[in-house]
């Protein structure tokens, strides 16, 4: 079981997916990028990931994305 991600985490991780940089994910969701940073730390702790790359297998294997 995995805690449920927020919207915003969601919203993240949809960009991470399409491989865009931190600074890129900011801009596209109005964001600093210290937030997006903050973002990123929560979903790996909440997908038991260490690396984004992790955290998107992670995400499509529990059909989160």
């Amino acid at each position: 079981m995995v805690e449920q991600l927020s919207e915003r985490e969601h919203d993240v991780l949809v960009r991470v997916a399409q491989l865009m940089s931190t600074d890129e994910i900011a801009a596209d969701l109005h964001l600093s990028v210290n937030t997006v940073k903050t973002h990123l730390k929560s979903i790996n702790r909440k997908l038991c990931a260490t690396r984004r790359g992790e955290a998107v297998r992670r995400a499509r294997q529990l059909h989160l994305l």
